[in-house]
């Protein structure tokens, strides 16, 4: 049996990454909203 979560860097940062957020209406809406929070980081770094 294969393990039901295997990450992939590439692949998260394309869907969740600076980029991908910029991308669309909805993606730069959170990135605001997370800079009116006053996130340290408003997207996920490279890991």
């Amino acid at each position: 049996m294969l393990p039901t979560y295997r990450p992939r860097n590439r692949r998260r940062l394309k869907k969740i990454g600076f980029r991908a957020r910029m991308k669309t209406a909805g993606g730069r809406k959170t990135l605001n909203r997370r800079r009116a929070k006053g996130r340290k980081s408003i997207t996920k770094k490279k890991a």
